[in-house]
């Protein structure tokens, strides 16, 4: 988040009477390049970002030494059925979660050794590296529905009735306001970023691509054009402009589906926490990588701008949220009155100096919510991607949502059936083709027997000459909308 630091309570250590049971954390992707090119890739510094995150959470979850170790979690071999790894299939989250889960599980030496049956004992290369597998999510079934290549948020939603939403945004009237009032300050930076977005495309709706543009390199770039115009108040300017786009078009309390990504997510959590509740489980961490935009959705449906202002901003790189399963009780099994959940949130690489801080959800006014109330709330907001809830709320029935609208999908189906006949007069237009293509045929022959040419002299027509023009890709203000 580019604003002022959020002030609330640290992050407290677990008390003796307390057992970690569990943990779910949704982190993003380390610093990479700008999307203004296409693809973005992840840098070594975002991957030394995500890789110190992983290293705190090890310290709080994994660490026999640790208070807020989550109970019977393998210390120093990763167990797999103990984790479950997710990022959408993009280079640059599915990097980053390989990155987080060495800090996590590092190279564990000769611990990660094998005897063979003549004696030699073999250890695993790059000095015992684990290999945890990061696993695919699909489009709507984990709320990261974004590749980091997009600049448009709800470019792989999936949901059409969140895209109606998100686009309705450039109709409102805080919209309309800011781009005209903004115009004047936007074309003032033009000398900074014209080489990518022309004046025309240098507006207030492409707020996250220009601010994206500068404050990568800014962190990149040696020499910037024209940097003498990126005073630290025009630069606060840029991303203030950018957290007001972004979840504008994020987040909508009229309109809940425009968050649909963390509806998806809130939905995952709570089936996954539940599993670690079960007995018949052995799942204890689960480890999410997505885009900033499901952030700012989960924010918005779990009422933390009530919170804090700055749960409106987009978070920094490397940040992450987790949601902590833990029990007071005793007992092996405590029952569902006997566990809580407790929401963390670190914004950037959490560390040792930027521990993640604990916050209230759903305006309520304790951190640690019963898990019974947290179900409760979390359903609320809740929709479990490719459910019929979830094809229902965005107004989808081909695709996956299919099975649930046999009527409409027989309908498209008879309909492309009955598109694929031929009426008579069809036939009769492809008969007289192929007579007439019969006939040319034959006087190709007898022309050719003959020894007969057929010539005609004319000039070339210019228009027939077909040139590709050599230009350059950039950002128009109907591409922002619209790219996927």
């Amino acid at each position: 988040m580019h604003t002022k630091a959020l002030l609330l309570a640290s992050i407290p250590a677990a008390t003796a009477a307390e057992t970690i049971l569990g943990a779910y954390i949704f982190s993003r992707h380390g610093d990479r390049t700008t999307k203004a090119y296409s693809p973005t890739k992840l840098t070594a510094l975002g991957a030394e970002q995500v890789y110190l995150s992983g290293s705190w959470y090890r310290s709080r979850y994994i660490d026999e030494k640790s208070s807020t170790r989550i109970n019977g979690i393998s210390s120093d071999l990763a167990d797999l059925t103990e984790l479950a790894v997710t990022a959408p299939a993009d280079n640059v989250l599915q990097g980053s979660a390989g990155f987080f889960l060495q800090g996590l599980y590092p190279p564990a030496g000769s611990v990660n050794s094998q005897k063979l049956a003549n004696g030699t004992t073999i250890e695993a290369p790059l000095s015992g590296y684990q290999y945890i597998p990061v696993n695919s999510a699909s489009v709507t079934s984990r709320g990261s529905n974004q590749a980091e290549s997009s600049a448009w948020l709800q470019g792989n939603s999936g949901c059409p009735a969140a895209v109606n939403s998100s686009r309705a945004y450039f109709q409102s009237k805080e919209y309309l306001e800011l781009l005209g009032s903004t115009k004047e300050f936007y074309q003032s930076l033009l000398p900074v970023y014209e080489s990518t977005f022309p004046s025309e495309s240098a507006t207030f709706k492409n707020a996250y691509s220009i601010f994206d543009y500068v404050h990568v390199s800014t962190i990149h770039n040696a020499s910037i054009p024209s940097s003498n115009l990126l005073t630290p108040s025009n630069l606060q300017t840029l991303s203030d402009l950018a957290n007001i786009h972004e979840f504008g078009l994020g987040y909508n309390a009229s309109s809940p589906i425009r968050a649909v990504a963390g509806s998806v997510l809130a939905s995952h959590i709570v089936s996954t926490l539940n599993s670690s509740i079960s007995s018949s489980s052995s799942q204890k961490l689960n480890i999410q990588f997505g885009p900033y935009g499901t952030f700012g959705s989960f924010f918005g449906l779990s009422q933390l701008p009530a919170v804090s202002p700055d749960f409106t901003a987009i978070v920094d790189y490397a940040s992450s949220m987790t949601f902590e399963l833990f029990t007071t009780s005793s007992s092996s099994s405590p029952s569902e009155n006997e566990v809580f959940v407790r929401f963390l949130f670190a914004n950037g690489t959490a560390s040792d100096s930027n521990p993640a801080k604990v916050y209230p959800l759903f305006g309520q006014d304790k951190t640690e919510l019963p898990w019974t109330t947290f179900v409760s709330e979390m359903n609320k907001i809740a929709l479990e991607g490719g459910s019929k809830e979830w094809c229902d709320a965005c107004g989808e029935k081909t695709g996956q949502c299919a099975d649930y609208y046999p009527a409409e999908s027989a309908g498209i189906a008879s309909a492309a059936k009955s598109g694929s006949g031929m009426s008579n007069a069809v036939a009769g237009v492809i008969g007289a083709m192929v007579t007439l293509g019969v006939v040319l045929g034959l006087q190709a022959l007898i022309l050719g027997v003959g020894g007969l040419r057929l010539t005609k002299r004319r000039k070339q027509d210019p228009s027939e000459v077909f040139q590709v023009a050599a230009g350059k890709t950039s950002f128009s203000d109907t591409s922002s909308t619209q790219k996927a």
